[in-house]
């Protein structure tokens, strides 16, 4: 009996993750155009940090189910809850949980929600492939730099044997959810920052300004960090216990500290009525740890995708 305790637990475990990898009958990989008279419109938005995971699977949604229309917008995660409040959209992509404020809106306007967890992402800084100096820098040294009032403009200012440059900013807007991530946990209060630099809800933005600035330092997402190795330069982040660098492994283990976070998309409960919306949320979590790598990011543990799917098929 002491065994069987411990065994049946891991037989439904196993159950369940293998009903995930199949993609719950329809809408799986391997289903071969199983399915492909469903049809409609799910509607998307929010943060461009997560998009090019939901795009990807919303393009490989399409190859078996191409007659539903799945846009996705990147309004910044603050963007995408404001719709996603009101009932404007099915899903709303997130990089940081849903704040008391927007989740109180929902209430108030009827709307009930899943929250699911999708990958996870190493929040990067970076600086101008020029920059031969900046290997790695103090989460004390960046919090001086983007503290509310900070005057800190010029490379040398930020540590001894800097050289004497410019330092110009580039990083998400205040309606991203990267935004509020680093806020809190770099300067060590949510939406604290100085407003003084170059802002966009647009990743690809900041790398084009990054890239094309010798004297720039921003933060993204670390998906567009990977992906423009020849525009940007990834800097390494010292949290106390040594200089670590955003990677597959360190973003996992949590060593990339304190900058590892979880990825997000929230489901609208009234739209899970719609067989089109079932179907590609139980597509999007048997393929997001794959999709995701594929995008630049890490792909959670089976487990989590299995409790995902279960809450979305209660």
């Amino acid at each position: 009996m002491r065994n069987l305790r411990f065994v049946l637990p891991l037989l439904a475990s196993v159950v369940a993750l293998i009903v995930l990898a199949c993609g719950g009958g329809e809408g799986g990989t391997g289903s071969d155009g199983a399915g492909s008279g469903l049809s409609g419109t799910i509607d998307v938005d929010g943060s461009s940090t997560v998009f090019p995971i939901t795009q990807a699977v919303a393009e490989e949604f399409r190859k078996v189910h191409s007659k539903v229309q799945i846009p996705v917008g990147i309004s910044g995660t603050g963007g995408g809850f404001k719709r996603f409040v009101t009932g404007e959209t099915d899903i709303s992509d997130a990089s940081r949980a849903i704040k008391d404020s927007e989740a109180e809106t929902a209430v108030s306007n009827g709307i009930e929600y899943i929250e699911l967890k999708v990958a996870f992402d190493g929040l990067s800084i970076v600086v101008n492939p020029d920059n031969d100096f900046a290997q790695c820098l103090t989460v004390d040294e960046l919090a001086r730099i983007w503290e509310p009032g900070s005057s800190v403009d010029n490379w040398s200012e930020v540590r001894g044997g800097f050289p004497d440059r410019d330092l110009r900013l580039y990083g998400p807007d205040t309606d991203s959810g990267t935004f509020d991530y680093f806020t809190a946990e770099v300067v060590g209060e949510e939406d604290a920052s100085r407003a003084d630099y170059t802002a966009s809800a647009d990743d690809n933005v900041l790398v084009q300004g990054v890239g094309g600035d010798r004297n720039s330092l921003g933060y993204f997402g670390y998906a567009y960090a990977k992906e423009n190795p020849d525009k940007i330069k990834i800097v390494g982040v010292d949290s106390g216990n040594g200089c670590v660098s955003p990677t597959v492994v360190t973003i996992n283990d949590g060593s990339y500290s304190p900058l590892s976070r979880p990825l997000y998309i929230y489901v609208n409960k009234a739209a899970l009525e719609r067989e089109e919306v079932t179907e590609f949320l139980k597509f999007y979590l048997a393929n997001a740890a794959t999709l995701s790598a594929e995008v630049g990011y890490v792909g959670l543990p089976d487990a989590e995708y299995a409790q995902g799917l279960a809450a979305i098929q209660q």
